[in-house]
C-alpha cells in the first residue's frame, strides 16, 4: 500500500520541505475584515505581522471547509496513494478536524484522521514522521503507534509578549482562567498531548531564563525547531542561550504562520521539540 500524508498550514512546515515529504498543506484562511487569505498563500509572515500591529481590528482565522480537505485526499488518491493519513491541529484549539473527519467519508480511499494534540511544528513534526514511514513503505496501521507514542513526546513552549491578542480572539479560556487577570505579565503557554498550561512570568529575562529550563527538561532530543511570531531579536536571543544544547547540524527557526500569529500576537518565541524515545518527558 502507499500512503499519503496531509495535514494543514498550522502545521508550520517550511513549504519546500513539504513538498519535498509529498506532504499535502490544507491553508487556514485569514481574514481582514471582508478580506480573506489564504494562509501561506496569499500573505506573506512580514505583511502579515507588519500589519497585524497596525490593525484597528483584531484579524480572524477561519477552517477550511469539507471541500478543501476532499480536493487535497482526491488528488493524493490521483498520485497512487491507496490509504490516506489526515494529521491536524489540536481539537481543544481548532474544529478544523471536523472538515477532515467529514471529507474522509467520502474519500475515494480509505483516511484516518488523527489529532495531533499540538500546534506549529508540534504537528509538523508528526506528519514529517509520517510521511518518513510512508516512504518506507509503512502502512497506516503501522505508522499510527508510532503517530500515537510521538504525541506523548511531543512539546511546544512559547512565552508571549502580551495576553492581549489571545484574550481577544477568545481563544484558550481555560489557560486564560488560570492566569487571571495579570495582563502585564509575559505569559508562558506550554502544550504537550492534547493538554495546554500556562505560567506566568515577570520580565523578559526571566522568560528566557524559564525557556531555557523547559528546554533542558525535554532532553535528549530528537527534532527540535524554534519557533516565533517574527521576533528575530528574540530568537536570536533564544538560541544564543541554546546553543551548547543545540544539534551541531542546526535547527530549524519558524516564524510561525498567521493562523497562530493572530492569536498569539507579535513577538512571542518558543520551541517545539521532540523529547528522545526512553528520555526524560
Amino acid at each position: 500500500m502507499t500512503v499519503g500524508v496531509v495535514t494543514d498550514s498550522a502545521c508550520d512546515l517550511p513549504d519546500g520541505l513539504a513538498a519535498q515529504l509529498g506532504i499535502e498543506v490544507v491553508p487556514l484562511y485569514i481574514n481582514f475584515g471582508s478580506e480573506s487569505y489564504l494562509d501561506g498563500i496569499e500573505l506573506t509572515r512580514e505583511a502579515f505581522y507588519g500589519r497585524l500591529v497596525r490593525a484597528e481590528h483584531l484579524p480572524t482565522t477561519a477552517t477550511p471547509g469539507p471541500r478543501r480537505f476532499a480536493q487535497a485526499y482526491e488528488r493524493l488518491a490521483a498520485a497512487g496513494a491507496t490509504e490516506i493519513l489526515s494529521i491536524h491541529i489540536a481539537r481543544d484549539l481548532s474544529a478544523l478536524i471536523d472538515g477532515a473527519h467529514l471529507a474522509a467519508q467520502e474519500a475515494p480511499v480509505p483516511v484516518t484522521v488523527f489529532d495531533s494534540g499540538s500546534l506549529s511544528l508540534g504537528v509538523g513534526f508528526l506528519a514529517w514522521s509520517a510521511a518518513e514511514a510512508a516512504a518506507d513503505g509503512a502502512a497506516v496501521a503501522q505508522i499510527l503507534p508510532l503517530l500515537r507514542d510521538l504525541r506523548k513526546r511531543t512539546h511546544v513552549v512559547a512565552v508571549l509578549d502580551t495576553l492581549e491578542y489571545l484574550r481577544r480572539s477568545g481563544r484558550m479560556n481555560r489557560v486564560l482562567a488560570t492566569l487571571g487577570g495579570w495582563l502585564q505579565m509575559k505569559p508562558l503557554l506550554k502544550m504537550s498531548d492534547g493538554v495546554s498550561a500556562a505560567e506566568k512570568i515577570r520580565t523578559s529575562e526571566a522568560s528566557l531564563d524559564r525557556l531555557v529550563a523547559l528546554f533542558e527538561e525535554k532532553l535528549p532530543l530528537e527534532k527540535v525547531a524554534l519557533v516565533h511570531t517574527h521576533a528575530l531579536g528574540e530568537v536570536e536571543a533564544l538560541r544564543r542561550r541554546l546553543e551548547p544544547l543545540l544539534p551541531m547540524d542546526g535547527v530549524l527557526s519558524v516564524d510561525v504562520t498567521p493562523a497562530l500569529g493572530t492569536h498569539l500576537g507579535p513577538n512571542a518565541v518558543g520551541f517545539a521539540c521532540v523529547s528522545r524515545k526512553g528520555g526524560v518527558q
